[in-house]
């Protein structure tokens, strides 16, 4: 009965959504003053960005946060116009928001095995369903919606996690089945495992209290623990690794970076490629410091 009701709600929202990007852009810009003004996680993102930049100034540090802040109102009225695009590819690739850089590795590598793409809270990570997309339209000869599958955390608030899941697959059609919860996501690559597959894992968070499979790594001027479950897992299957990054260009512009970690993460090892990807995240990070999640608590 809860999701009927969650359906209904999310109807009623689509009339906003469906409007112009420009317009969400509008409130975006109010969403970010209105965070500032109400000091949304203002200490959270201070000290975080203090503890990695220990050699900025405190005139810099803000002038990072604000810009912070400003990206995130953008995120936000990205987000919500996405949803109002359901099964309409063109007009969301048709304002260039995406952009792919290496994708032709992405299409080589998956013709001798499953691949591993690390991805991170950088750029707007809310589009990854319009990332994978336009990953798969861009070679559709070689691989198609049915290759990908993109690993999230269930949501504590029910409705959060309906809207949510509707929003990121706005694109996909309707029978959509990679969009897969991250305690489930052992068994449906078992059940997948004879064939090649995409793989899409969140790698920055702090470890989930569920995660066995964690690390500690130097990050950004600190020891930070790490979750390695999908390092782990492409290593006990030989998958291909890369690392994925998402880079705001401009308002409405994302360039989507890969790079590959390695061929064979079994001779590679879960480690060392927990440290690589680290290391090729804050090397972004420090070109661009505000295009990162700074508002989450990433250190406890």
């Amino acid at each position: 009965m809860a999701k009927v009701w969650y359906s209904i709600l999310i109807a009623l929202m689509r009339p906003w959504q469906y409007l112009p990007l420009g317009f969400h852009y509008f409130w975006g810009r109010f969403l970010s003053w209105l965070m500032r003004v109400a000091r949304y996680r203002k200490d959270v993102v201070l000290i975080n960005l203090s503890r990695s930049f220990p050699d900025l100034k405190y005139k810099e540090i803000r002038k990072i946060a604000k810009q912070f802040y400003k990206n995130l109102g953008m995120i936000s009225a990205e987000t919500l116009w996405l949803g109002g695009r359901v099964r309409r590819k063109n007009k969301v690739f048709g304002k260039g928001i995406v952009q792919l850089e290496n994708g032709q590795e992405i299409y080589d590598a998956i013709g001798k095995s499953s691949v591993m793409i690390l991805n991170s809270h950088a750029g707007n990570w809310e589009l990854i369903g319009a990332y994978m997309q336009k990953l798969c339209d861009e070679s559709a000869d070689i691989i198609s919606e049915k290759d990908v599958a993109v690993v999230y955390r269930r949501l504590h608030s029910k409705f959060s996690e309906e809207f949510f899941r509707r929003n990121r697959c706005a694109l996909q059609a309707k029978d959509f089945e990679g969009y897969v919860e991250s305690r489930v996501v052992m068994r449906y690559m078992v059940r997948h495992r004879k064939e090649k597959k995409i793989y899409v894992f969140p790698n920055d968070q702090y470890p989930y209290g569920t995660a066995i499979a964690r690390s500690t790594v130097d990050f950004l001027n600190q020891k930070t623990e790490v979750m390695v479950g999908g390092a782990e897992v492409a290593e006990r299957m030989g998958m291909s690794v890369f690392y994925m990054y998402a880079d705001r260009t401009a308002k409405g512009r994302y360039v989507v970076r890969f790079s590959k970690i390695c061929d064979n993460a079994a001779e590679l090892g879960t480690e060392a490629i927990i440290k690589e990807y680290y290391r090729r995240l804050e090397e972004d990070i420090r070109k661009n410091p505000s295009n990162y999640l700074w508002s989450h608590k990433r250190w406890k």
